[in-house]
Order: C-alpha cells, then sequence, then structure tokens
C-alpha cells in the first residue's frame, strides 16, 4: 500500500472519531438549518395499495412528489440547508407481526446514502398512526410496546453502519393522549399518566437503539415531546428518559398561532388569519422561543423544531416569508435547530433542484452567516 493511501486511511478515520466525540448539541449546531421531505416516504392510505402497482414508488408518489432522485437531494444541500428530515411511514408494505418490506427499506436506505453522501444530515422517524398503533397504547400497553421495539429493531438493524450523518427520532406528533388527558378538564393525575405513556416510549426507543449494536450504540436520538407542542414539551410534568451515552435531543414543533399556519377558511374553533408579524405575533413567538431556551438550551439540552411552516392557501405571502424567516432566525439564533416543513408544490422546488422564492431562500441562508 502507497504511502499517500496510508495518510488518507489515518486522515479519514481520524476525521470520523472526531465526528463521533461530538455532543448532540455541537452536532444540532453543524446542521445549521433544515427542510423537510414531507408527503413521500410517509404519504399512506389504503387506496394507494389498491390502485398502486405495490412497489415503495406507489407511496412515494401517492401524495404528489416526483420520484426522489440524488440531484433532488443535491440540490436541498446546495441550497442551504443542512440537514434533511425525512418522514417515514413504515407501516406501508408491512407485512405479519409488523414485519417491514425489504423493499421499502432498501429504498428509504437509498435516500439517506444519497444525502449523507453530499453530506446533509438526516433525521429518519417513524410518521403517523396506522390503525391507532399509538392512540391503543394506554389500552393495549404490552402489545403495542413490543410492536413498536420490534419496528425500531428492524429499523436500527439497516442503519447501524451509518455515522452520525443519520439521527434517528422516536416517532412524530402522536405522543399525545386525549382520552387520557384533557388540559381543560383533567386531573393532575391523568395528566402524570399521559405524560408517562409519552416518557416510555421515548425510553423503549432508547433501549432498544443502544441495545442494536454498531454505530447505534452512540447514535444521536431525537426524542418526541409530548404532542410535541412547545407548552407542554415544557411543562415540568414532561420527563427525559435516562440514555447511557447522553447523545440525545428533544422534539417539538412550532405552528403558531394555528390561525395562520393551519387554516385555510374559517372554522368553529377559529377564524382564519390572512397575514402575520404585528407587534403581538413577534412578542408570542418571542415568548415560546425563549421558553425552549429557558427550559432545555441554558441547561444544554439540544432541541430540535422538526417542523415548523404555514399553509399557502388564501395567505398573504409576504406574511409568510417573514413567519418563516422569523421562526427560522429566533430559533437559531437560540440555539434552536429549525426544520422547514415542506412538500413537493410548496417551497423547494424537487425538479428543479431549487427553491421556489429566490428571497425567500436568501433570507433562510442569511440566518446562520
Amino acid at each position: 500500500m502507497k504511502i499517500s493511501t496510508i495518510l488518507l486511511l489515518v486522515i479519514f478515520s481520524f476525521s470520523i472519531c472526531r465526528l463521533k466525540k461530538k455532543s448532540t448539541m455541537q452536532i444540532t449546531r453543524e446542521m445549521g438549518i433544515g427542510i423537510n421531505l414531507g408527503n413521500t416516504m410517509e404519504s399512506h392510505g389504503e387506496w394507494i395499495w389498491t390502485y398502486g402497482d405495490h412497489t415503495p414508488k406507489s407511496y412515494e408518489t401517492a401524495w404528489g412528489s416526483p420520484v426522489i432522485t440524488k440531484d433532488m437531494i443535491k440540490g436541498i444541500k446546495r441550497e442551504g440547508f443542512g440537514v434533511m428530515r425525512l418522514p417515514v411511514h413504515w407501516f406501508n408494505m408491512m407485512g405479519a407481526n409488523y414485519t417491514i418490506n425489504s423493499d421499502y427499506v432498501a429504498r428509504v436506505k437509498e435516500i439517506v446514502k444519497w444525502a449523507i453522501d453530499v453530506r446533509l444530515y438526516v433525521i429518519l422517524n417513524i410518521h403517523h398512526d396506522e390503525n391507532d398503533f399509538f392512540k391503543n397504547l394506554p389500552t393495549k400497553f404490552e402489545e403495542t410496546i413490543k410492536n413498536y421495539k420490534h419496528i425500531w429493531a428492524q429499523v436500527a438493524e439497516a442503519f447501524k453502519s451509518f455515522d452520525d450523518y443519520l439521527m434517528f427520532e422516536s416517532l412524530n406528533e402522536e405522543a399525545c393522549w386525549g382520552d387520557v388527558y384533557n388540559e381543560w378538564t383533567g386531573t393532575v393525575d391523568d395528566k402524570k399518566k399521559a405524560f408517562n405513556l409519552n416518557y416510555q416510549l421515548n425510553q423503549a426507543f432508547i433501549d432498544v437503539i443502544r441495545a442494536s449494536g454498531g454505530n447505534n450504540r452512540e447514535r444521536h436520538l431525537l426524542l418526541a415531546g409530548y404532542c410535541t407542542d412547545v407548552q407542554k414539551t415544557c411543562d415540568p410534568m414532561y420527563k427525559i428518559p435516562v440514555d447511557p451515552m447522553n447523545r440525545y435531543a428533544i422534539s417539538m414543533h412550532y405552528y403558531t398561532p394555528s390561525s395562520f399556519c393551519i387554516l385555510t377558511e374559517d372554522q368553529d374553533w377559529g377564524k382564519a388569519r390572512e397575514t402575520w408579524g404585528t407587534d403581538e405575533d413577534i412578542e408570542e413567538l418571542n415568548k415560546y422561543l425563549n421558553m425552549i431556551k429557558r427550559t432545555y438550551i441554558n441547561k444544554g439540552i439540544p432541541v430540535i423544531l422538526g417542523e415548523y411552516g404555514a399553509t399557502l392557501k388564501n395567505k398573504d405571502y409576504s406574511s409568510v416569508k417573514k413567519f418563516l424567516y422569523s421562526v427560522c432566525k429566533g430559533a437559531y439564533d437560540r440555539h434552536i435547530l429549525p426544520i422547514l416543513w415542506d412538500v413537493a408544490d410548496q417551497h423547494y422546488d424537487r425538479e428543479a433542484g431549487a427553491m421556489r422564492n429566490k428571497e425567500l431562500r436568501n433570507l433562510l441562508k442569511s440566518v446562520t452567516k
């Protein structure tokens, strides 16, 4: 073996070791800002199986996404994002006893590899609640925990050789049990029961990943907040499980106010807003971001806003841009990692490999400067 080759191997090994020694707080800071590859590998529905060709492609494209290519992933990196969150509905094409279809695993693995090849971090999760899988946890606890562990054991095995550019996320927004605890009428005991369910899911997640070997022994993990709600996850009742490696972050989402971010028309429970950006709006955003910083960041616990965003339908686009920039910058400045929620026809043009609105791209890019 040539001396130059040996030298390259030594440098590469040193780089990998150096990466693995970094804390989760350091890794999340290196990620910069992120974007979701939404409505893609988490697309689901019985009609897809009925009318599709029984391949991963049927699900990947069912909710409007083109087939993902390596160039599309390269474009995400080129547009200034450092991490891509990849929501996955592992229940798609799942066989008996919660056995994940090998073709589905292979397709997810291909997308993850493309991202890591261009040094884009990836957050991989379990997304959606197939047949009330998580909702039934209070009444079918042992069965649900067993099958939850089995799903993660399969994912962990498939990805155990990937390095620290891959992070696992315990679940999406499903750690939320309104039947157990209603925040307006529930008791303290009800609240304890509900929050304990979240705790036990996250603990089971940590246990199975750490026991799976390979790079999973030290992999950075993302733990679901309660409903991924800022106030609830910052509540003293929210308990962080034990991770022997102490390599984890807490997951929250930000769609506040919902009247602007989610509602496209008036509903019984709220009136849709077309604009955002008043002094009161900014004050509300700062209140919640400061709550996160005070509860977690100041104590050395990393936080990831796995989703933030606003619908474009019936909205003033300048307000949407202001909201997205304000959340992104406000979070990043407080060392909270912001990850934009996006789908195929929204902010990032997957076919062109570029952001649709250059002003928004430049605003988001400026956050990490």
